[in-house]
């Protein structure tokens, strides 16, 4: 109309004055594709984890059932909670294919090394669901996303090798058609994703194997045990089961012990106040100021993941109204990957509004540090941190403790180094540091002779030593919160005396003001101690000597 010239049409492009295609075509292909994808990436996800003292794969079955698969030794299932027909299959891999030749006894005994590991997963399953899950939710996003990716691709090559005009004719053509063609894609698609993610024999239940006794009412009830397995679950299971049983009795009772203690000491602390003289008025007849709120803390240390300790610490915390829990260090045994859900149970065992610090021990590794990270507590690492108005310093143990191999240096550095590094960076900080958290009491000796920590705490000898003036500062060594007794396991109920520390700390004189002893005794007792002073940086009389606990490994 106005002289001008329409440009040309593309080879993909709908000539000019022509009808749109109608959409439904490529809303189809959208939800088909999207459909496909997720159900791709949920059917085929796959992950490494651990499962009690073994490490094992987690891949995601379609079979409406739980499957460990103990490879020699046979399979345990049980019904999957899954939805839509879902299960997942454990397959441990660290079992030998000589447990074949062995008999029952010699198994039993091949095998029973891993007991603590069993209870330890009886104890506190929800951490190793919540960590596999977990990864298992990140791999399917990611095998969703690539699927994806793939779908989208093709279906842009085929737009372009199809061009514009052999489209709208397609399209014509099974317009009439569309719902049964969107309804049969969709089964073709979810079918086909679903029969290839399981189809093998060994991924199909066995419905007719009858559920075993050994574990009614636990959170295996109903499982069913397959192959040599049956032949020694009967023993084996029982064994752990019987050790589950009394592990979730002691700690019941000890945290009713626990409740009953906290009672008893609140009524107590009130009868006295009662008893104290109300505070006349100033004389000058201005008001007085009130007293500033103070901070918190709960300190546990030497967990040696014995989570059944986890609710009592999580207790603790809610009753006293913690603002921040310190831990430190040594919440596992031997700092391996089969021990993360160790630190993930103490972790979430913390109520979420309160801050948790944790200085490493020797007997923690990277990966513990990395576990606790990312559960959300704050690992300290030689700098300074400030948690509600608390500057506190610290770092992880110099020295690594193995099982079988002993204790040797973690890394470069000596005790002596670390400590001077440590003493440097308090007396360096403007600000000023008003805790060294570590693991081993000596490590701390040169920043309490600088006089530049007021006060230190740690663990590492599984005795409560303190709190001491030592140095220019305080130093206080708490006892063990798992009960950690010389050569006796601290998974199961108790063999020695546990304690969790309670302190009070004043955020305007930035001093601590008082702490209380909590301790659980192998009887499932509880004792709270009052209140207790801190001691005066510079008291009167004289100063303690300098020296300071030689350490010992653990």
């Amino acid at each position: 109309m106005d002289g001008t010239t329409s440009p040309e049409p593309g080879p993909g492009d709908e000539p000019v004055g022509t009808l749109r295609a109608p959409r439904w075509p490529r809303v189809v292909v959208v939800v088909v594709g999207v459909l496909a994808a997720l159900v791709f990436g949920v059917t085929t996800a796959s992950v490494e984890g651990n499962l009690g003292p073994h490490q094992a794969r987690y891949d995601v079955t379609t079979d409406s059932t739980v499957t460990l698969d103990l490879g020699p030794l046979g399979t345990l299932e049980i019904d999957s909670p899954l939805p839509l027909t879902l299960g997942v299959r454990v397959t441990v891999q660290e079992i030998p294919e000589s447990f074949t030749q062995l008999d029952r006894p010699t198994t039993l005994q091949a095998l029973n090394g891993d007991l603590q590991g069993y209870l330890q997963l009886f104890s506190a399953p929800q951490a190793t669901v919540q960590n596999v899950a977990r990864e298992l939710v990140v791999d399917v996003a990611g095998r969703t996303v690539g699927a994806l990716a793939v779908l989208v691709a093709a279906w842009w090559l085929g737009r372009l090798a199809l061009g514009a005009a052999r489209r709208r004719e397609l399209v014509a053509v099974i317009a009439p058609h569309r719902r049964a063609i969107t309804a049969g894609g969709l089964v073709v698609v979810v079918g086909a994703t679903v029969l290839t993610s399981s189809v093998g024999e060994r991924d199909r239940p066995s419905e007719a194997q009858p559920a075993s006794a050994v574990f009614d009412d636990t959170p295996l009830e109903g499982a069913r045990v397959t192959g040599r397995l049956g032949g020694v679950i009967d023993t084996y299971g029982g064994q752990v089961v019987a050790a589950y049983r009394a592990n979730e009795q002691f700690y019941a009772t000890a945290k009713r012990s626990l409740d009953e203690a906290w009672d008893a000491r609140d009524d107590l602390d009130q009868e006295l106040a009662d008893l104290r003289p109300t505070e006349s008025p100033s004389p000058t007849g201005t008001p007085t100021p009130e007293p500033v709120e103070p901070v918190v803390l709960v300190l546990v240390s030497d967990l040696h993941c014995n989570v059944g300790m986890a609710p009592l610490v999580r207790d603790t915390v809610r009753r006293v109204g913690a603002d921040l829990v310190l831990d430190a260090g040594d919440t596992t045994m031997n700092g391996t990957t089969v021990e993360q859900y160790c630190v993930t149970t103490f972790a979430r065992s913390i109520p979420k509004s309160v801050e948790l610090v944790t200085s490493p021990g020797n007997h923690d590794s990277s990966e513990t540090s990395a576990t606790y990270a990312k559960a959300g507590a704050t690992v300290l690492g030689g700098k300074v941190v400030e948690v509600d108005g608390l500057r506190i310093l610290g770092d992880s143990d110099p020295n690594e403790t193995r099982v079988g191999s002993g204790t040797s240096s973690a890394g470069r550095e000596s005790a002596s180094d670390e400590g001077k590094r440590l003493a440097d960076v308090a007396c360096d900080d403007e600000d000023g540091v008003d805790l060294l958290l570590i693991h081993t009491p000596s490590v701390g000796q040169a920043a309490l002779d600088s006089g530049c920590v007021p006060a230190q705490m740690s663990g590492h000898l599984h005795q409560r030593i303190g709190p001491l003036v030592v140095g220019g500062g305080v130093r206080y060594i708490s006892a063990s919160t798992a009960g950690a007794t010389l050569g006796e396991p601290t998974i199961g109920p108790l063999h020695g005396v546990a304690e969790m520390t309670v302190l009070r700390w004043d955020p305007q004189e930035r001093r601590f003001l008082d702490y209380q002893i909590v301790q659980v005794r192998p009887d499932t007792s509880v004792s709270v101690s009052p209140r207790l002073q801190w001691p005066d940086v510079f008291p009167s009389g004289p100063r303690l000597p300098t020296s300071g606990v030689s350490p010992s490994p653990v």
